[in-house]
């Protein structure tokens, strides 16, 4: 009769992707990140190009209207505009300017620490360098070759741009009675458990009731009733709301 500790090898988790960039706190905890690659940087700050072209604009057409005053101005705009637009984004929106938040990207310190204006300062006023000799070639090839997708700005300052981490959201069980399993369960069978009660929305009843009668025996139920007992046992892991 096959155990919970067969059935969890069947249904253990994916080794996580290369791409993963792993860091350690000063607690001891791995802190997994996921670099962003060129296309979508590209992408990000084609977005913002584009919101800065608007926004400047908008500001130096009304600009123009005080005259000699206004030209003025207008110089001082297009200094903030072109130079601090990315660095205040980054460091008062937690890394993410316009095009960033809408690609799902954020950038941080190489330990995975919220950016600062030291790090943001040295990344943006480096883009001059990165754009050398035309269009970002160097930043572009610097990104291509780098096992983290760096540019030059990104290797001075310090800095990693990588994708925002989505909130994991609490699995939807069938409604049961929490439980607890008639015996300890190691992780991996607690994994076992909650991934069988969470995903019976996508099995035929047929199918999942005869993966839960494999458990009948361990679970010292009846085959007809091991279903319930898992969904329960699921619910008693899961905890209350």
């Amino acid at each position: 009769m096959p155990s919970i500790s067969a059935l969890t090898r069947k249904t253990a988790l994916p080794i996580p992707l290369d791409t993963r960039y792993r860091v350690e706190t000063p607690e001891g905890i791995d802190l997994p990140l996921r670099p962003a690659g060129l296309p979508v940087r590209a992408v990000a700050f084609a977005i913002d190009l584009g919101v800065r072209g608007i926004l400047l604009g908008t500001l130096l057409s009304g600009l123009m209207l005080l005259g000699k005053l206004g030209l003025g101005l207008g110089s001082i705009v297009l200094f903030l505009v072109s130079w601090w637009y990315m660095v205040l984004f980054e460091v008062l929106n937690q890394g993410r300017s316009p095009g960033k938040q809408m690609m799902g990207l954020r950038v941080v310190h190489d330990d995975g620490t919220p950016i600062g204006w030291a790090a943001s300062l040295t990344r943006n006023l480096l883009r001059f360098v990165d754009m050398l000799p035309f269009g970002y070639f160097l930043g572009a090839i610097s990104c291509l070759q780098h096992p983290t997708f760096k540019r030059l700005g990104d290797l001075a300052g310090g800095t990693l741009v990588v994708y925002r981490e989505q909130p994991l959201s609490r699995p939807t069980l069938p409604q049961a009675t929490p439980r607890t399993a008639p015996f300890v369960l190691r992780l991996a069978e607690q994994r076992a458990v909650l991934s069988f009660a969470e995903r019976q929305g996508e099995l035929s009843g047929e199918r999942s009731g005869e993966l839960a009668a494999l458990l009948a025996t361990p679970l010292g139920v009846p085959a007809s009733r091991a279903k319930a007992e898992l969904n329960g046992i699921a619910h008693g892991l899961l905890g209350p709301l």
